[in-house]
């Protein structure tokens, strides 16, 4: 978990790095903005891998967030639809545009996070394919671990560049597509209509 007191100087380097031409997460390159306190930060990480490591923790505790903040009691599609609108809000706090450039410069630091992350992702969406089944939203021939892995696999395949390169290829509608595409490949009839319906009040 991250500490508190670092989560605004994290904040701070994140709207920093958004800004830079090319990523340099040295400790010298944010002195020289003159809005980091490197010092403070200095007494957390000590190193920028472990710089890059915080990030994407706090990266994934924004997104833990907001998984967890649906009520349980809201049925499966409306808990998917509630998600991604949360996470279409907050997008940019939670995906980076400079993803690639982080994979590139601290590839070990990015990969294990990466990892933390389809594993989160994964039980979240074992628990709303198995709430969806109970409920009839979803297909009671579905496999829960196999529909997961298949979707995990969408989530890596839109983070490579080589097949979305992010010039050409938004990753925010790349995600939504996915998304939609999953909801579509599962549903019963009855949840099909149910969702086309629901989306129709949510801005994804």
């Amino acid at each position: 978990m991250v500490e508190p007191q670092l989560r605004p100087i994290l904040d701070n380097i994140r709207h920093q790095v958004l800004h830079m031409r090319q990523v340099d997460l040295t400790f010298d390159r944010l002195a020289q903005s003159g809005t980091v306190d490197v010092h403070l930060l200095r007494r957390h990480v000590s190193t920028p891998d472990e710089l890059v490591e915080c990030l994407l923790e706090y990266e994934l505790e924004k997104f833990s967030d907001i998984v967890t903040s649906i009520n349980g009691n809201t049925n499966a599609i409306d808990a998917m639809l509630l998600v991604s609108k949360k996470i279409a809000e907050r997008f940019s706090e939670i995906f980076p545009s400079v993803s690639p450039q982080l994979k590139l410069l601290y590839p070990h630091a990015w990969q294990r996070q990466f990892e933390k992350r389809l594993g989160f992702i994964s039980e979240s969406i074992r628990r709303n394919l198995s709430s969806g089944i109970n409920q009839g939203m979803y297909r009671s021939d579905l496999s829960t671990e196999l529909i997961a892995r298949l979707y995990l696999a969408r989530i890596i395949d839109i983070h490579n560049p080589e097949l979305f390169p992010p010039e050409t290829f938004s990753f925010e509608v790349l995600f939504a597509q996915a998304f939609e595409s999953l909801i579509r490949s599962i549903a019963t009839p009855e949840g099909l209509a149910y969702f086309i319906e629901r989306r129709k009040h949510y801005s994804i």
